[in-house]
């Protein structure tokens, strides 16, 4: 299975582990773009419910074409990370590959999805009509520590997409969004663009961050970290904000190949 550590992929892997025991196998992908911090919670979940887990490298930017930044780059991605789990699967002899995604991914652009058809990976939460919202609830009712986690993506989506993604800018992020981690701030993004930095906070945090003390200590850090400017979204964070840009015929034409 493949396991970020997220909301969703750590409900998925509990029911697996219920109801499979230790013929699960969950397969994180360690890269530039993925925080020590989330592949240090993935670890900590599997050592706790007791199950097989495996850390494979998938750097992201030998994919070619991938730091170009293109549309599909969530394809590029997911192609080559089902493929080495795939081979896995294979070496240790499991018919079955299944990841996270849920019903309200279909709503948004996810090119990603389009790898996870093409490659036979099995979505049973999105298949079987589980919300966000009733993972977050089912994960509580079981004491699963994830149940309130922020919902993470991988770094890369913090780019416009044409603008390079390279190992600099993706640990500018990493810092950027860890500081305000640290301050207190739950479900953010930080979004790159050139050398802008453009904040996304829940609006209910929109104060505690205008506060004096809080807004220059982010403004001097983020200067340190490589900042040119440092901005606040007025609509606040939200889910694929760079799919903004796309045109619905674009975001038809992935959907329909889902």
């Amino acid at each position: 299975m493949a396991f970020s550590g997220g909301v969703d992929s750590a409900f998925l892997l509990y029911a697996a582990k219920e109801a499979l025991g230790d013929s699960v196998l969950a397969v994180t992908a360690s890269s530039c773009s993925f925080p020590a911090r989330e592949l240090n919670e993935a670890r900590a979940f599997c050592r706790e419910h007791g199950i097989r887990h495996e850390v494979v490298l998938s750097e992201e930017l030998e994919i070619e074409g991938f730091s170009h930044n293109p549309k599909n780059r969530c394809y590029l991605c997911k192609r080559e990370l089902f493929e080495k789990i795939r081979r896995i699967a294979g070496r240790e002899g499991m018919q079955e590959i299944v990841e996270g995604s849920n019903l309200d991914d279909n709503g948004d652009y996810r090119p990603g999805l389009m790898a996870v058809a093409e490659l036979g990976v099995k979505s049973p939460l999105r298949e079987l009509g589980f919300s966000k919202e009733q993972i977050r609830l089912l994960s509580r009712y079981l004491g699963l520590p994830t149940w309130n986690k922020p919902s993470f993506a991988c770094l890369s989506s913090r780019f416009p997409y044409g603008e390079e993604i390279n190992e600099k800018k993706l640990h500018m992020v990493d810092k950027a969004e860890q500081l305000l981690l640290d301050l207190g701030f739950h479900q953010l993004r930080v979004r790159l663009h050139d050398s802008i930095a453009r904040i996304e906070l829940m609006p209910s945090e929109f104060g505690k961050f205008m506060e004096e003390q809080i807004r220059l200590q982010v403004y001097r850090e983020f200067k340190k970290i490589g900042f040119s400017y440092v901005t606040l979204d007025v609509l606040g964070y939200r889910t694929g904000s760079m799919n903004e840009t796309l045109t619905e015929k674009e975001k038809a034409a992935v959907k329909s190949e889902v």
